[in-house]
C-alpha cells in the first residue's frame, strides 16, 4: 500500500488534520536511497489538500460539531491546538463553541447533578467536573449560582 493510499484509508474512516496525518504516516514510510521520509509525507498532504479530501478547516469544524452539548470551548480550543489546527482555522467553530457554552454548561450540569451545591464540598465537586469539561470558570459560577438570563427559567 503506498503512502497516498493509506493516507486515502485514514481519510475514509474521519477528518484529520495536516499534522494529525502526518504523524500518523510517518510511521508508514519506508526509508528510500537519498529520498527523505518527511518530503514524501509532505508531498502526499500537499496532494491531498490540492484534492480537498484534506482540510484544517473542515476538521475544525468536524471536531467543533461532535464535541458541542459535552465539552465546553476552552477543551476545545486545546484539542485543537494539539491537532496542529491554526488559530485562523479553528475561529469560526470555537466562536460557536463560545457563543453556546452556558446552554452546554447547563445541559451537561443537569445530566450529571440537577441539584445546586448544597455545602461547599458539593460545590468543589460539581465546580472541577465542569471545568474538566473545558467549560470557561465565569460559565460554570454563571449555571452554579443559578443566574439566570433570558433564556433560562430554571428548568
Amino acid at each position: 500500500m503506498t503512502l497516498y493510499e493509506r493516507a486515502i484509508a485514514c481519510l475514509a474512516r474521519r477528518e484529520y488534520s495536516r499534522a494529525e496525518l502526518a504523524r500518523k504516516l510517518v510511521a508508514h514510510t519506508e526509508a528510500a536511497e537519498g529520498v527523505d521520509p518527511s518530503e514524501l509525507i509532505a508531498a502526499v498532504l500537499d496532494r491531498l489538500e490540492a484534492e480537498n479530501l484534506l482540510s484544517d478547516v473542515r476538521y475544525a469544524e468536524m471536531l467543533g460539531h461532535s464535541r458541542a452539548g459535552r465539552h465546553g470551548s476552552l477543551r476545545l480550543r486545546q484539542d485543537l491546538r494539539q491537532g496542529g489546527v491554526s488559530e485562523q482555522d479553528c475561529a469560526i467553530p470555537l466562536a460557536e463553541a463560545q457563543a453556546s457554552d452556558l446552554e452546554h454548561c447547563r445541559t451537561v450540569w443537569q445530566r450529571k447533578f440537577a441539584a445546586l451545591p448544597v455545602d461547599l464540598k458539593d460545590r468543589v465537586r460539581q465546580t472541577r467536573f465542569l471545568l474538566s469539561r473545558g467549560f470557561p470558570g465565569r460559565v460554570v459560577a454563571q449555571v452554579l449560582k443559578g443566574c439566570a438570563d433570558e433564556d433560562w427559567a430554571g428548568d
